[in-house]
């Protein structure tokens, strides 16, 4: 038995066996912080961790292969020649080696049982694609927004699922089957970063997938000081939600969606400069535009009107 500690005033015992699941954190530019959380992830957990490091410009490398050498194997450092955004997740997903994946990011962590509790939902459910756990947000450890919603999903909760349907997640949260993430395609680079749950939750669903909210599967989530002005984060996700659109969604969804973001490109220069972006990447989409099967659409009819 190993004793382990996800804060101040929680100790847990867990058997020390090995792991089907593997983290996967892909980080830029916050050594200190990513240390801290690879640190908590070896001490609590007995899984194998895919550092993917996103081209940092600070010392995450180094920092991250001197904590590998002393890992005793269970690190593996990807060091990429650039930024990828999320898809540097899907390059963790690539080097694991477990059936199962648990996403981190540089300011976030897992409790020490959520994995064991993962892998026996998906043993047990060999429908489900995705896990949305519980995400609680440091220092007040209250839970993420996004919990209420997930866990209150207008899609219902199918008896024979573990958890309410969902057609959304955070990554930093989220547990996948490594099978069904990499059948299609993981995260889209075109999106590169934030928001990009959404069209990787609509892509499984649209093969078939079960996701679920599990809130016995808990996530903490200590946001970095370390981000880009909020401005620009919400300009980045309202670009792609607009991009999303254009790759799955009939044409009178994006159109109505394209309108609102260029009335705010109008009056906002973080705005303004993500719809340009936006412009630049169309061909893109084109290439990979494909509408949802009826029965996604009609979910996500479900979740707009609720």
């Amino acid at each position: 038995m190993r004793v382990s500690s996800s804060g101040p005033r929680v100790v847990r015992l867990f058997v020390v066996t090995k792991s089907n699941t593997s983290f996967v954190i892909a980080s830029r530019n916050r050594s200190a912080e990513l240390a801290g959380v690879v640190g908590r992830l070896l001490d609590t957990t007995h899984c194998p961790i895919v550092l993917v490091d996103n081209a940092s410009e600070d010392d995450s490398v180094s920092v991250s292969t001197r904590l590998a050498a002393r890992s005793a194997g269970r690190v593996d450092v990807v060091a990429l020649p650039e930024n990828l955004g999320a898809v540097g997740r899907n390059v963790g997903v690539a080097r694991a080696t477990t059936p199962y994946v648990a996403f981190c990011d540089d300011d976030s962590w897992w409790e020490p049982d959520a994995t064991l509790l993962a892998e026996d939902l998906f043993d047990a459910h060999p429908s489900v694609a995705l896990l949305a756990g519980r995400t609680v947000v440091w220092p007040r450890q209250t839970d993420d927004p996004m919990v209420e919603l997930l866990a209150a999903s207008p899609l219902g909760h199918d008896p024979a699922l573990p958890g309410p349907s969902i057609l959304g997640f955070l990554a930093c949260s989220a547990v996948v089957r490594k099978t069904a993430f990499e059948a299609v395609g993981g995260f889209s680079a075109i999106l590169h970063f934030r928001g990009e749950e959404r069209l990787l939750a609509w892509d499984l669903a649209a093969q078939g997938w079960d996701l679920c909210f599990c809130p016995q599967l808990i996530a903490h989530h200590q946001p970095s000081a370390t981000r880009p002005p909020n401005a620009v984060q919400t300009a980045r996700a309202t670009r792609n939600d607009v991009l999303t659109a254009w790759l799955r969604r009939p044409a009178r969804s994006c159109i109505v969606a394209s309108l609102d973001f260029a009335r705010a490109a109008a009056v906002d220069s973080a705005h303004a400069k993500a719809f340009v972006e936006a412009l630049r990447l169309l061909p893109a989409v084109v290439r990979e535009r494909r509408r949802l099967p009826p029965a996604v659409e009609e979910s996500l009819a479900r979740l707009s009107t609720a």
